[in-house]
């Protein structure tokens, strides 16, 4: 299978996973850094979803030490996950009738992010249009980004479906790496 295919529970994408946090190897749980932690961001009929959505996870990553970075490479680690977020989050809002909620799921060096909506629609590439032109990049965007990304049905049997996506932390927060001031 390859990025952006579905199946089932998820997609395996390149991490292996099916992409379901309930099975070995999924992101669920809540607790410290070394258990997970898990987000959530409502949004049924709110205003302003991506702009929630990025100042949401950027407070999340901040929390988890993603933000500042302690490199360049991994300042430029967290902005790729602001713009995938904003990505997922503007074709819920162009394709889906908008997104219900975010969540965001921290755990062992790995950030999963899934917008829930009400469409079963799975997202699909439009036709190959130029760079250069607006508008229509998003999953390209995924594409080269997400370490994997696909969508599932929900799981509770409700109507619609979770756009989801994985990254890596790219480097470990100075409080883990022990090279913090003070310590």
């Amino acid at each position: 299978m390859r990025r952006g295919d579905t199946a089932g529970a998820g997609n395996t994408g390149s991490t292996g996973s099916t992409g379901d946090p309930r099975e070995p190897g999924g992101l669920e749980g809540t607790g410290n850094l070394a258990q997970g932690q898990v987000r959530r961001l409502m949004l049924h009929g709110a205003g302003g979803a991506v702009t929630r959505c990025r100042d949401f996870t950027a407070t999340a990553l901040t929390d988890w030490g993603w933000l500042p970075g302690a490199t360049p490479e991994d300042r430029e680690r967290a902005e790729d996950v602001l713009l995938m977020v904003s990505e997922v989050v503007t074709n819920a809002c162009l394709h889906a009738g908008g997104p219900q909620q975010l969540v965001l799921r921290h755990s062992g060096g790995r950030l999963r992010v899934e917008v829930y909506d009400a469409s079963p629609a799975a997202p699909r590439s439009n036709v190959p249009r130029s760079p250069s032109l607006p508008g229509g990049h998003g999953l390209m965007v995924l594409d080269r980004l997400a370490g994997a990304w696909g969508s599932a049905a929900k799981d509770d049997g409700a109507p619609g479906k979770v756009v989801w996506l994985e990254v890596a932390l790219p480097s470990p927060p100075p409080w883990l790496r022990g090279d913090a001031p003070g310590l």
